[in-house]
């Protein structure tokens, strides 16, 4: 008797975590087409309102008129890391040309990413995404994530990879706004 109690038991407890594999998987599918599908190009970027390190508040829609290369990052992320120095030379190259970068740090503690901006010396502003709400209406599930915003708010391209300076710089490109690409052909 006591083989086909541990029998039943065992059989009980993998029905048990089936059920709630299945539940999981069936509320996380629903999710998504509650959601909809996430930011295609031309979508408008969803507006948010985040704090710097800096003590600001800051809104995506207080860009508008501005290209903006919104990256979503952390410390502790080896590609992020690589990436930030490209980041910091291409935004004093394009800052004065009407391009922005906002880099949202997700969920990290704010001394732990002013340590890493102090020693990466990052001057683009860094915001932080406490309880990654940004993130997740960014539908954002790995990191880094870059988006290219548009003067007019619209999603450009979303690149869902570590990026070298150039692509970096091609990319800050296609987002600088129009009166800005006009400047360029008439001073030449």
């Amino acid at each position: 008797m006591g083989d086909k109690k541990r029998t039943i038991i065992k059989t009980s407890i993998l029905v048990g975590v089936a059920v709630v594999i299945i539940y999981v998987l069936f509320t996380n599918l629903s999710d998504i087409k509650k959601s909809g599908a996430a930011l295609s190009v031309g979508d408008e970027a969803p507006d948010f309102q985040l704090t710097t390190l800096e003590g600001e508040t800051v809104r995506l829609s207080d860009y508008r008129g501005q290209g903006v290369f919104l990256n979503f990052w952390a410390t502790y992320c080896p590609p992020c890391k690589k990436e930030m120095p490209f980041m910091q030379n291409q935004y004093e190259r394009f800052k004065e040309k009407g391009v922005t970068i906002l880099a949202v740090d997700v969920a990290e503690p704010q001394p732990v990413v002013e340590k890493f901006a102090v020693k990466y010396r990052l001057t683009f502003p860094i915001l932080l995404d406490l309880n990654q709400e940004t993130m997740d209406l960014y539908d954002v599930a790995a990191i880094p994530v870059s988006f290219l915003i548009d003067e007019n708010g619209k999603v450009v391209d979303r690149i869902s990879a570590s990026l070298t300076e150039s692509q970096i710089a091609d990319y800050m490109k296609q987002i600088m706004p129009e009166s800005e690409i006009d400047k360029m052909f008439i001073n030449q």
